[in-house]
Parts: structure tokens; sequence; C-alpha cells
């Protein structure tokens, strides 16, 4: 019965979230009983989605939900075998018992690194790949802004635009993120917003306009795309990071829609399962290929979670945020 330490949410922040809003706890781990597995999670997954649910959905004084890759440690279930990876929505633990239900068993690809099925062939890219090209409703050689382009998501969802042959914009808040993707990821225009008011570089940066902003912060980058949408443009909307702490996210021109006839959608992975064996094909053909290039920020250990989640609200990481909880 192994010993199990697990964050817990403490109390629910206001603003940003704080050190103190988290504990770190010890639980024994039971054993395995008939049809039931004991995981030990490997790698767990930090998103932008998790900040709403500390203020509202996330219990308190229990262990955290999030996204995990675990190993199979101990099984008296017919359907998983002990080695077997799963993936999992019970992160933010070191191990747990499970009937079965809400885990998938990973056949991972060996020519890749396991950490790619946390990000760019799991559900973050999944994410980018069905916002574009399924909600957005993307056609090759289109005019494309990606709000947060260094991200998991956006830097996933940019260079699918770029596998499209569309113009792509991108907006980051840092320069060394913007050098990689201009360098790296050979975007058309990038732009940091910290240094010039994102209303002002995007329209230096689009003059033939956008046929599709793929939204991840909500707030002024909205604003100022809608002003640059073209007839029939079309808004994936991801995530709104910029109202996630404040609570609010205003935009003052939501007008646009109407006169521009712009379609304005909000969606999660779920939206588009039956895309996902596409997905997988064409994205593990684009990362051996080097079509899609990604950026990790991996932080070690348990106690480094609350960390991982405060540096990814503050911009801290370079693509995706994992924390290694075992090897």
């Amino acid at each position: 019965m192994p010993v199990s330490r697990e964050i817990h949410l403490v109390r629910r922040p206001e603003g940003m979230p704080s050190p103190k809003d988290f504990a770190l706890v010890e639980a024994s781990a039971p054993d395995a009983r008939d049809g039931e597995v004991l995981v030990q999670n490997l790698y767990m997954s930090v998103d932008p989605a998790m900040r709403p649910r500390l203020t509202a959905g996330q219990a308190l004084n229990e262990a955290m939900m999030g996204g995990a890759l675990g190993r199979v440690a101990q099984s008296r279930s017919d359907a998983f075998a002990v080695g077997d990876l799963v993936s999992n929505r019970q992160g933010f633990r070191e191990y747990f018992v499970s009937d079965g239900k809400g885990l998938t068993k990973l056949n991972p690809d060996p020519d890749l690194p396991l950490t790619v099925h946390m990000h760019a062939l799991g559900m973050t890219g999944f994410t980018a790949y069905g916002g574009l090209l399924f909600i957005g409703q993307l056609k090759e050689g289109e005019q494309v802004f990606v709000s947060t382009a260094a991200g998991a998501v956006g830097s996933v969802a940019a260079q699918i635009a770029k596998i499209k042959d569309c113009y792509v914009v991108g907006s980051t808040g840092a320069e060394d993120k913007a050098a990689w993707l201009r360098g790296e990821v050979g975007l058309d225009a990038v732009i940091n917003y910290k240094e010039t008011p994102i209303r002002q570089a995007l329209e230096e940066a689009t003059p033939k306009g956008l046929d599709v902003y793929f939204d991840n912060v909500g707030g002024d980058h909205l604003e100022a795309a809608l002003r640059r949408m073209n007839t029939l443009g079309r808004i994936p909307v991801c995530g709104m990071i910029s109202g996630y702490n404040s609570g609010q996210s205003p935009v003052r021109n939501l007008s646009n829609i109407i006169y521009s006839r712009v379609m304005l959608r909000g969606f999660v992975g779920t939206d588009f399962m039956h895309l996902y064996g596409d997905f997988q094909r064409d994205m593990a053909a684009w990362l051996k290929a080097g079509r899609v290039k990604y950026q990790e920020t991996v932080l070690q250990g348990i106690a480094e979670a609350p960390a991982a989640l405060i540096g990814l609200m503050e911009g801290r990481n370079s693509g995706k945020m994992l924390v290694k909880l075992a090897d």
C-alpha cells in the first residue's frame, strides 16, 4: 500500500492563485480490489482551464483533478495489465485506484517521446486540430490570427494553419517566445502585445483582414480581432485566459459580429470526437516530419504542481506545462 502525495485546494483564490491556496497532503493508496487497478501517475498536465474550477467546481480539501499519464502498478482487472500506460483525469496525485472508468489505454508511438501524448498528440493538440478545422472551418490560403500562439494549444493551431498554406499571425507576451514563433515555427507575423498595443499591431499585421481568429485570450485580443474580421469570418473560442483571474473579459465591439456576419462559437474537445482517428494519423505524421514543433516546460515532483499552475497563469512556461511525478 504505497503512500500517495496529493495536492488539495484549501481555499478559493482571489485573483491570481497563491501557494497558500494549496496544500501537499499524504494519503495511503489502497490495494486494488476485484475489477480494479492501482495506477501510478508519471506525468500530469497543467492547463489554463483549471483556473475557473478553483473559483467554482473544484471541491476544497480534496485531491485536485487534472489530466495525467500513468502506469498500471497493480491489476485485478481483465481490461488492464501491470505496466499498461493509461491516460486519466486523476492528476495532482501520485497514485489512485480505479475501476477502469475514465482510463484510456495508451499505445505510445515508439518513434516519438512519451510526453507528446500529453500535448501535441494528446487532447491539447486535438483541441487545436478540431477547433481550427471543424469549429473554425479553416480553408487553405486564409488569413488567420492565433492568440497565445506559443502556448500548448495555440502553437499547434498556428502550425496547422501554416500546413494549410494560410497567412498566420500569432501573439505572445515575451520576446523569447516571439523569437521561437518567428524562427522555429515560421509564422508570417508575430506580435509581442506587451511591447506594442494589440489593436495597432494586429491592424498592421493583417492588411487583408482576418478569416479565422483562434481565440485563447478574450478581452482586448478578441476586441482587436473583431475589428479585422472579414465578412463571414469565424472565431472558434478555445479560452479566455485574460479574464480567468479577474473574472472580467470586456469586449466593446461585439456588434461587429452582426455587420460582418461573423460566427463566434465556444467549444470543447468532445465536440468533435469523430475526428480523433484522423487527428492521430495527421499529427503523428506531422511530428515525425518536423512540420509541427513543440516546447515543454517540465517541473519535477508533485510538490511543484501549485507552482506549475501559478507559473502557467503568469506566462512563465514555454509550450506545454507538465509536472513529472515518476520515471
